[in-house]
């Protein structure tokens, strides 16, 4: 039989429903038993899902129930759908059962206790059910985590604090619970308790005596000995981590910056170079350092591990050209234009980056051939308006024009530069008027015109 493109759908809709009935139902503990009359009718009720039948999808699902009432994932699919639709007796109804039949099975057990909690919030009764389920799964599962935290929030829910803190008692007895430990005394004991602080340091310690490569614990406890004002001991546990663990540079990172913090700059400053020296790409590192040296008036050193940071992590436009201005005003062309190569690569359309890439070519003795095709590429980049019609770059292009004896070219920079020049930069405008006269100088021409540009430039060196 001759099937039309709609047919073809369906069928490939029903097979692919097949597949997640199996996939699903594989997981209870009845599936290989399970009827096959229960697979496809599960399968019915994701394809009535797909075609936006909801009615249709819960009469299927409840059929197939009724063939397997064991497949867990079925029975956890129809009570999310019943208490999605305002029928929470009926859901309740699944969950307790299935509990009751199986309190082996830890997954059914904290389902239902979620159940529980979520939805009737505020209802002490379901929250004494809750409480029930997961004690009796204590027992079964002592220390679990998973229901120790869901059963310490039914205890604080219910103001039931003595239960809170012997739970607390029994899992800070435990060196593998500390995280869980100090989780649950954030929420029993005020921030300034001594005593509670006292107790969580204990707990800390004897878990980091164990587990001292335990990266989330040393951090952990790093963290709380730094809040609490002992920066010294943050950084005793960061150096014990370390030597168990040299793999971990997060952490020697953080180490360095915890002792720019106490003021052991020098150690700090070592322990970050012996991390770059294991990863040049530890971009914290190079942001630490950074930061350090500008405080310290060690601005050279700085703008290397800045460099670094933007290649590593990259940023805006403007601060790539911020940047490479600094290289450029320390005399180190070769190292903004290495800088702006990338912001450029980062960025191919802004104007700013490539008129100052032209000029940090120009001045690089490296790359000073390449700069004449820089300067016209940053020119059309820019437009009239742009930063190649700022003065500084007009005269840089002007400079290179003349050596390549393009004198005309020169000149038209020269002039629109004397034009967009500020009156304040005296300086800077006498500068370009001597170049312009010593052009025509050079070309012997407008000679009269020369020595009265060079007069005016020599009336403005002396303007106060």
């Amino acid at each position: 039989m001759a099937r039309g493109g709609g047919g073809e759908c369906g069928v490939k809709l029903l097979q692919r429903s097949l597949l997640l009935a199996t996939g699903l139902m594989v997981a209870s503990a009845a599936a290989a038993e399970a009827p096959l009359e229960a697979r496809r009718a599960f399968a019915r009720g994701v394809l009535e899902e797909c075609r936006g039948r909801p009615d249709a999808a819960l009469a299927a699902f409840e059929q197939a129930l009724a063939r397997d009432p064991e497949a867990w994932p079925l029975v956890e699919r129809l009570a999310v759908i019943r208490q999605r639709r305002g029928d929470i007796e009926s859901a309740s109804t699944l969950y307790r059962e299935m509990a009751g039949r199986h309190p082996e099975r830890l997954g059914v057990q904290l389902a239902y206790a979620d159940f529980l909690r979520d939805s009737t919030p505020g209802d002490d009764f379901a929250a004494k059910l809750g409480c029930e389920v997961l004690e009796a799964s204590l027992q079964r599962h002592p220390g679990h985590p998973a229901i120790v935290r869901r059963l310490f929030r039914f205890y604080e829910q219910r103001g039931m604090r003595d239960e809170s803190l012997a739970l607390f008692d029994e899992v800070a007895g435990s060196p593998d619970q500390a995280m869980l430990a100090v989780e649950m005394a954030r929420t029993l004991f005020p921030g300034d308790d001594e005593e509670a602080r006292g107790r969580v340091d204990q707990v800390f310690e004897a878990a980091l005596a164990r587990r001292p490569a335990d990266r989330v614990l040393a951090r952990a406890a790093s963290e709380h000995f730094r809040k609490s004002g002992r920066l010294d001991r943050a950084i005793e546990v960061l150096g014990s981590h370390v030597a168990a663990d040299p793999a971990s540079l997060d952490l020697r990172v953080r180490r360095g910056i915890l002792m720019f913090a106490a003021g052991r700059d020098e150690e700090g400053v070592a322990v970050l170079g012996e991390v770059l020296e294991i990863d040049p790409g530890q971009a914290l590192a190079h942001r630490a350092l950074a930061k350090w040296y500008r405080r310290a008036g060690r601005v050279d050193e700085a703008l290397p591990h800045a460099a670094e940071l933007l290649r590593i992590r990259g940023g805006d436009a403007a601060e790539f050209v911020e940047l490479a201005g600094e290289f450029l005003d320390a005399d180190r062309p070769r190292d903004a234009r290495l800088l702006l190569e990338k912001g450029l690569f980062d960025h191919p359309e802004d104007a700013a980056i490539a008129a100052r890439l032209a000029l940090a070519s120009w001045q690089d003795p490296e790359t000073r051939s390449r700069a004449p095709r820089l300067f016209r590429e940053a020119e059309a980049l820019s437009g009239d308006d742009g930063p190649a019609a700022e003065p500084e770059f007009l005269v840089e292009v002007a400079r290179c024009l003349r050596e390549l004896g393009q004198t005309a070219g020169a000149e038209d920079r020269l002039r629109r530069a004397m034009r967009a020049y500020p009156s304040e930069a005296r300086a800077e405008l006498a500068a370009a008027m001597r170049t312009l006269a010593g052009i025509w100088q050079e070309d012997g021409r407008n000679e009269a015109a020369a020595r009265s540009l060079i007069r005016r430039a020599e009336a403005l060196e002396e303007s106060p």
